[in-house]
């Protein structure tokens, strides 16, 4: 069986262990009413509106 001659050193162990620990930015989706950008399947911050109903009153 292969055995690595030399321990590996801290910056290539930190290299592979964090290229999997990247966070993901969150989904956008567009507002079908105002066309603003939000978050899917939430309420959207700028008219109040979702699936085609007011939710938050918004001035």
């Amino acid at each position: 069986m292969a055995v690595p001659k030399q321990k590996k050193g801290r910056a290539a162990t930190r290299t592979r262990r964090s290229a999997n620990s990247k966070v993901a930015t969150p989904a956008r989706s567009v507002c079908p009413r105002c066309g603003a950008p939000k978050l899917p399947h939430h309420v959207c911050p700028n008219c109040g509106y979702y699936k085609d109903r007011e939710v938050v009153v918004t001035e």
